[in-house]
């Protein structure tokens, strides 16, 4: 069964610290771009980061960029979202999102744009982060 099963989030002063788990099927893990995109109220949806689970090349935005720190451990079929040095406008619902399982997925992402990239694919129910200030 393909699925994305979401964990971590929660509450936190700014400056703090949380980490977000997304764990796939076999299948969806494998050779595939997994990531994270967020939604705050108000604010459009924006990709947040995402990495190739074969070779571990990563994207991250501009946003978040030596802030957080996306990473994999194969044997869990789970991809990691490390946050720190949170800040307010982090503040959002963050969905694990699922590429189609494209070689080189990192490059497409980059050339289409995040949102574009992973338009209409599989996601997590998603996770509440909540900064505080």
């Amino acid at each position: 069964q393909v699925q994305l099963v979401e964990s971590g989030g929660g509450s936190v002063q700014e400056g703090g610290s949380l980490r977000l788990s997304c764990t796939a099927d076999s299948f969806t893990y494998s050779s595939n771009c997994l990531g994270w995109l967020r939604q705050a109220p108000g604010k459009e949806r924006e990709g947040v980061a995402a990495i190739y689970t074969r070779g571990g090349r990563a994207y991250y935005a501009t946003a978040v960029k030596g802030r957080f720190t996306i990473s994999q451990d194969n044997a869990k079929n789970t991809v990691y979202l490390q946050m720190n040095s949170l800040r307010p406008d982090d503040t959002a619902a963050y969905l694990c999102v699922a590429g189609l399982r494209e070689e080189d997925c990192i490059s497409s992402l980059q050339d289409l744009g995040f949102m574009t990239y992973f338009e209409g694919k599989l996601r997590a129910q998603g996770t509440q982060v909540t900064v505080s200030s």
